[in-house]
């Protein structure tokens, strides 16, 4: 994976930094495996707006990700490695041995024509999905189930990865992205590797058009609301606003909103980094 700094010819690409996308070996989807994907704008079903700050936005179809891979014990082969407009990985299309055709999150130094695999007695190679107590402790992984048979769930955005750190009684112990320690199921599948594409947090858009075309409005800042839209709004010209604070009064910075009498909290070791 490389970016490329584009050379400052017009305004929106004197910062502008692209992904080279030379990992993407094909740019046809397969059709097999697309769906609709329809644009609410933010409206619900009754026309109103409930979520602000989104519409517009280019046509895309989504592609049918196979998140359980819970074909166990047929091998595929890798046959292309893709973009995927609705995310920030890119996806692989496997070709199963028996004909069926699936959608994966690609790992980082997945090639096509590699074979993987996933179930339990597999080696830990990339790409290969295992029960977390096949997986050798502090095996970097990805695309991780909370709960056995629910799909992936943990570790599914670029570059994201967590460690295999131990194992005790039925429970495994995960380092997660976020810093967060925690303990999940051994019976729980998760795939060897970090997730491909890792450069996208560098990637720089060099203009307000292309968050438009994400699909993404102009956000309007607490600050220059009024009182009545905002507890951060009104004042004479250039005031702070107050506290930082959401729309409903939550505060933003330090304030723990996660319950104290939340059931997983026995299985949080350590929580995330501040």
């Amino acid at each position: 994976m490389s970016l490329r700094k584009l050379k400052p010819v017009t305004p929106g690409q004197r910062f502008r930094v692209v992904n080279d996308f030379d990992v993407v070996t094909t740019a046809k989807p397969e059709k097999s495996l697309l769906a609709p994907n329809k644009r609410s704008g933010g409206r619900n079903n009754r026309g109103k707006m409930t979520m602000r700050y989104i519409g517009g936005g280019h046509k895309k179809k989504y592609r049918i990700v196979d998140f359980k891979r819970d074909k166990d014990d047929v091998a595929a082969i890798v046959k292309s490695i893709e973009y995927d407009p609705n995310r920030t990985a890119y996806i692989a299309l496997l070709n199963y041995t028996d004909g069926e055709k699936r959608y994966v999150i690609a790992q980082a130094g997945l090639k096509v024509g590699q074979t993987v695999v996933s179930g339990d007695d597999v080696s830990p190679e990339i790409g290969n999905t295992m029960l977390l107590k096949s997986i050798p402790l502090g095996t970097v992984i990805s695309c991780i189930e909370l709960h056995p048979g629910q799909g992936a769930v943990m570790a599914r955005s670029a570059g994201a990865f967590a460690q295999l750190v131990a194992r005790e009684g039925k429970y495994a112990t995960i380092k997660l992205p976020s810093g967060e320690i925690r303990m999940i199921l051994i019976t729980c599948k998760a795939t060897i590797g970090a997730v491909s594409n890792s450069d996208h947090q560098l990637i720089v858009s060099g203009k307000a058009g292309r968050s438009r075309w994400l699909g993404r409005r102009p956000r309007t800042r607490a600050v220059v609301m009024n009182p009545v839209d905002h507890p951060m709004g009104g004042g004479e010209g250039k005031s702070s606003g107050g506290h930082p604070r959401s729309r409903n009064g939550i505060p933003a910075k330090g304030y723990k909103t996660r319950s104290k009498t939340k059931a997983s909290n026995k299985y949080i070791i350590e929580r995330r980094k501040k």
